[in-house]
């Protein structure tokens, strides 16, 4: 890559006194040794457009870049090797057209298609559920997998779905994505181009947040106005995680977190996990006319600085986004990012260390213990959402997606029912 050549043939030495060819290898040596999270991959979804998820289609022990139609992909084992992975939140994620119609069908798609190449390529991979999870699976040489689910929408106002995404593995669930639900709202609102739905969080939403905290599902906050951050925040139990967003005071897009939410999360102990995609990183005050690896680090190093060594992250968005920057085009590159933080003379090993997996590892675990605790005294919550709530939904949905693999409405209106049966099984 570009950017990787032009460091070594330039012999550019740090302020630490390290060329970057040094400061790789030890990020490589702390990589082997240290599990790296990232907490927000969008595989599936790339799969779903792809090939409708026919994973018959697809090899991923190919390295996919010398194949004729899956170039575009940004994950595959040989690169996810290289970049020395330890842990992956791969995430299950349909469009906001789906709200309030199949919504729950196209997620558990997602949540299907993350299972499935988990188990065929078990070789490589490890489904967990929990922190001790992530660290048994890395320390047998596996590539911890969780899910995570996008948006809000998946559940359709049901708690009782809700339970269920969780018996089925996810362990978080971001508020809302690039649409309101009827019980938050997204960063469009922040930005004063979409009316609010929920000025935050409605009742109902602080309840979901609770139920969240009683499950032990971490609360995920990328996507969600301000407002909606700071109401969770309030609501929340247990640490939040922010599982795919960067800076806004070096990038402001009003996907980015605040300042004063920055000294909320370090409050909460939550984390940031940063973002690698151009346009949520090199905006104004940036403004690079390249970005690179090194804008992201910057991100990392101003999260570190207002919210603390522990309360940062990485979530890359790989698969998810179009545009990279330079040196970390793919999941293969993850060590550039280290090298270039461990040339910075305030970043240690045991720095390094939190960064990879240990904030992540500890949120998690937070989680756990706060689940186990209000499971002690708190029963499932029933509530029903107001249906005025349902009835008068301001939201912003681009087209609707290209269904795949022959669904029918039909059938999709006969899964929704099967699932909601399981749902009032377990409830």
């Amino acid at each position: 890559m570009k950017f990787f050549l032009s460091m070594l043939l330039v012999g550019v030495v740090a302020v630490s006194g390290k060329t970057f060819e040094e400061a790789l290898a030890e990020a490589n040596e702390i990589m082997s040794n240290n599990v790296l999270i990232d907490g927000h991959n969008d595989l599936p979804w790339t799969l779903w457009n792809s090939i409708s998820n026919q994973l018959k289609k697809i090899n991923l022990r190919e390295d996919l870049t010398k194949t004729a139609n899956f170039s575009h992909f940004h994950t595959d084992i040989p690169r996810l090797r290289k970049g020395k992975l330890g842990a992956q939140f791969w995430v299950s994620y349909a469009d906001c057209s789906t709200q309030q119609k199949d919504a729950v069908l196209f997620f558990l798609q997602q949540v299907d298609v993350i299972k499935r190449y988990v188990a065929q390529y078990n070789d490589t991979f490890e489904f967990v559920t929990t922190a001790q999870g992530i660290s048994d699976a890395f320390a047998n040489g596996k590539i911890a997998s969780l899910i995570g689910v996008e948006g809000g929408h998946a559940i359709n106002s049901s708690l009782a779905t809700l339970r269920m995404f969780y018996e089925l593995g996810a362990r978080y669930m971001t508020l809302a994505h690039n649409c309101n639900t009827p019980w938050s709202d997204y960063w469009r609102v922040t930005a004063g181009t979409v009316p609010a739905q929920a000025n935050g969080l409605t009742e109902f939403g602080k309840k979901i947040v609770l139920e969240m905290n009683r499950l032990g599902m971490m609360v995920g906050l990328s996507h969600v106005s301000k407002a909606t951050m700071i109401a969770a925040l309030d609501a929340s139990r247990a640490p939040v995680i922010f599982s795919h967003s960067s800076a806004f005071a070096l990038c402001n897009h009003y996907r980015n977190v605040q300042d004063d939410v920055l000294a909320k999360v370090a409050t909460n102990g939550g984390i940031v996990m940063v973002n690698f995609y151009t346009q949520f990183v090199g905006c104004y005050p940036s403004n690079g006319t390249t970005i690179t690896v090194d804008t992201v680090a910057d991100h990392i190093d101003y999260i570190r600085e207002k919210a603390g060594i522990d309360c940062v992250g990485i979530g890359s968005d790989y698969d998810g986004v179009d545009e990279l920057p330079e040196g970390l085009e793919d999941v293969s590159t993850y060590p550039n990012l280290i090298a270039t933080l461990l040339m910075k003379p305030n970043w240690s090993a045991d720095d390094i260390k939190k960064l990879l997996g240990g904030n992540l590892l500890r949120v998690l675990a937070r989680v756990e213990e706060v689940a186990r605790e209000l499971q002690l005294t708190m029963d499932p919550i029933d509530d029903l959402i107001d249906s005025v709530a349902l009835n008068h939904l301001t939201t912003l949905a681009p087209p609707r997606p290209t269904p795949g693999a022959g669904i029918t409405i039909g059938q999709s209106s006969m899964l929704v029912a099967i699932f909601s049966l399981i749902a009032m099984f377990f409830h």
